[in-house]
């Protein structure tokens, strides 16, 4: 597998924090390359108002926010569980001023995938992991939650399971695909598949997914399914064993690295010749990069590709600093995959950040 060696990166500072729609925030920050001269960029949590000066978002009033809707409490508006973009074909070299985000008819920005009438958005939130277009049909995992009235934030939830859903290029409104009538395809206490989709060149798709051990460590696990059958659970296989060999249960899937947070990248890299992974590395503000032969690995041990640097603020927040949400979108790479552009999260800032990493010889 092939080494890692960074020349030289640097952080060209937050994503879309000037737009027309009053979003103060959101984090998540996926991309799926539509074919067509532009990709879908998508969020999670998205809080559409105002910021107080000198106040942290989570804190309004200097008291901590409960589990609830933050639509309506001190200057946000609205809260989204979920977002998207459209951005014009472009390399991360340009800043990506070029989008659009995606709204309903009254030009206010709206969910791409909506509660259901059992999901109170004071309990529920609805989190877009990644995805993939095939044809006509553009494909999302998403995380169901619940958040806890107790604990401390950022942390305040706990899974309930990951599904995936459905919608059209030319609506952008999803639909969740129900197996047996149920709409959570992995539960809770399985790997929670969707963090990352990579197209082989095998004819297959390998479809990621994290679970936290009983020692509290987050491990990566893969399943496969032929884009035909990507609506059909039972088509899915998961690694069993190094070997490599495919099952039929996700309960036996074997993990193929560790430490990363809910969300992650893996891409064929050409400058590399091998496939990559980039992920933050827990909570500790290093975003890596492994790389591997195969979909499946055997992964490298983790190289740095940037080391986030906690912005300084002008007023307290009383939770740990968390950075999150590391990242690579391959379709804005250049010079073929030598120059990557990866982005992460700040809860507090709760901007994506664009970094820029010049891979070395």
């Amino acid at each position: 597998m092939r080494e890692l060696k960074v020349a030289k990166a640097r952080d060209m500072g937050q994503l879309f924090v000037e737009n027309p729609h009053r979003m103060v925030g959101q984090d998540g920050a996926y991309s799926i390359p539509l074919g067509d001269g532009t990709a879908l960029w998508f969020f999670g949590d998205t809080l559409i108002g105002a910021r107080v000066p000198g106040e942290s978002l989570w804190y309004p009033g200097g008291q901590q926010l409960g589990p609830g809707d933050m639509s309506g409490h001190g200057l946000i508006e609205k809260l989204h569980n979920n977002t998207g973009l459209i951005m014009r074909d472009q390399t991360g070299s340009t800043e990506l001023k070029d989008f659009r985000y995606l709204c309903d008819p009254a030009g206010n920005l709206r969910q791409l995938i909506v509660h259901e009438a059992s999901e109170p958005p004071d309990e529920i939130r609805v989190w877009c992991l990644h995805g993939v277009a095939l044809g006509e049909m553009i494909y999302l995992y998403y995380l169901t939650v619940r958040m806890l009235a107790s604990g401390p934030l950022p942390v305040n939830f706990e899974i309930l399971g990951a599904g995936l859903a459905a919608g059209t290029r030319q609506e952008m409104k999803f639909h969740r695909i129900r197996q047996g009538g149920r709409t959570l395809w992995w539960d809770a206490g399985l790997p929670q598949f969707g963090t990352t989709v990579l197209r082989g060149t095998d004819d297959y798709l390998y479809v990621y997914g994290v679970l936290k051990g009983s020692d509290g460590v987050q491990r990566s696990h893969v399943a496969r399914v032929r884009p035909t059958a990507i609506e059909n659970l039972s088509a899915y296989q998961y690694l069993t064993s190094d070997a490599p060999v495919w099952g039929n249960d996700p309960a036996a899937a074997v993990s193929i690295m560790e430490g990363m947070p809910n969300e992650m990248s893996v891409s064929w890299n050409a400058h590399l010749g091998c496939y990559l992974a980039v992920h933050s590395l827990d909570l500790s503000g290093n975003i890596v990069g492994r790389t591997a032969s195969n979909p499946w690995g055997p992964w490298s041990t983790p190289t740095v590709l940037w080391k986030c640097i906690p912005p300084t603020l002008d007023y307290p927040h009383p939770y740990f600093t968390m950075i999150y949400a590391g990242k690579e979108h391959p379709e804005i790479a250049g010079q073929n995959g030598k120059v990557l552009y990866l982005t992460y999260i700040e809860f507090e800032e709760y901007f994506p950040h664009l970094v820029e990493v010049v891979l070395g010889s």
